[in-house]
């Protein structure tokens, strides 16, 4: 993989921020980013805020909530493209999950769907009420992250539109194994996951997830994502918020939900990006085929890309970007 961002980044950035040419300091008549907390059910939630360039609390902008993948934070690819439609014109927020980064609950990487879907939910709640913001006018964008934005969409009518980029499809792949590859053993891992609650009852907190391997290990994974996803996490985009743990107890909720199951529900006109030879492809393909409850709908495929590279790599991200122009730009009023 090319390294675009050094591991240090997080430290250099006065925000955390690391993905490349952040925003270092807010400057007039530019994208500024603004640190926020606020409460969803009680619990801390940290964000960052982005605004327009030229941006004054007194006119009125469309708004798009950004949530970040499995395992990521705010400061990684969420923030780069809150940034990118901030530079559109859109007042944008990218928020850590609670449980996880900055964000307050425990156990920490607790990473229950019901959660993960309240906290797009909850970074809806919040921006409506944001200087400037149009609260009729919100579109909601997902990377990766579990299939939860598409989940927050079919329940949450205040979201006007919305978009994925390589979305993951959480419930399928824990329970299914990646591919489908695991399942013959479903119970055995779904026994192991309710031991683990077991346990934590007693205070022996078991977690999944783990990726202690080296650069040479983690290039012969069978998989690109996680081959990949190693890289972007722990070299080149490293964060210390950021890690794939979970509780292994958690997976009692994931093996038990699926996003495909309520697909149906999503009335919103619906973008979903995907690289065509990713291999989590097949999530966004199935997906977008159940989606039959909207007839504004596209599939956008990135030649080339795999699944992390959509993260980054500054083509792909410049084809992003534009589609999600187009798209917003068509559904959300300015």
């Amino acid at each position: 993989m090319t390294t675009n961002v050094s591991a240090a980044v997080a430290d250099a950035n006065p925000y955390g921020l690391v993905y490349a040419n952040a925003i270092t300091k807010n400057v007039a008549g530019a994208v500024n980013i603004h640190p926020v907390s606020y409460t969803v059910d009680g619990i801390r939630v940290e964000a960052n805020v982005y605004t327009p360039p030229s941006y004054e609390p007194g006119k009125s902008y469309p708004a798009v909530v950004v949530a970040h993948p499995n395992g990521g934070v705010k400061e990684q690819v969420a923030g780069l493209f809150a940034e990118r439609l901030a530079s559109m014109g859109y007042i944008t927020i990218a928020a850590d999950a609670r449980y996880q980064g900055a964000s307050g609950g425990e156990l920490r990487h607790t990473d229950k769907p019901a959660n993960r879907i309240e906290d797009i939910n909850g970074m809806v709640d919040y921006i409506r009420t944001y200087p400037g913001v149009n609260a009729a006018e919100i579109g909601a964008l997902g990377i990766c992250g579990g299939g939860y934005t598409l989940a927050a969409a079919q329940k949450d009518p205040r979201i006007k539109a919305v978009a994925t980029i390589s979305m993951f499809n959480s419930g399928r792949v824990r329970r299914n194994g990646f591919q489908d590859s695991q399942l013959d053993s479903v119970q055995q891992r779904l026994a192991q996951a309710a031991e683990a609650r077991t346990l934590e009852k007693v205070g022996d907190i078991r977690y999944s997830g783990q990726m202690d391997l080296t650069d040479e290990q983690a290039k012969k994974l069978p998989f690109a994502l996680y081959r990949d996803g190693f890289f972007y996490y722990f070299r080149t985009h490293a964060h210390p918020n950021s890690t794939f743990l979970y509780t292994t107890s958690s997976l009692m909720d994931l093996m038990n939900w699926d996003v495909d199951d309520h697909m149906a529900m999503i009335h919103q006109p619906l973008l979903m990006i995907a690289g065509d030879v990713s291999d989590t492809r097949y999530m966004t393909d199935d997906a977008f085929k159940k989606a039959t409850g909207t007839k504004e709908k596209e599939v956008y495929l990135i030649p080339g890309a795999q699944h992390i590279e959509t993260y980054y790599v500054p083509k792909y991200v410049d084809q992003e970007a534009g589609k999600l122009k187009e798209f917003f730009g068509k559904y959300l009023k300015k």
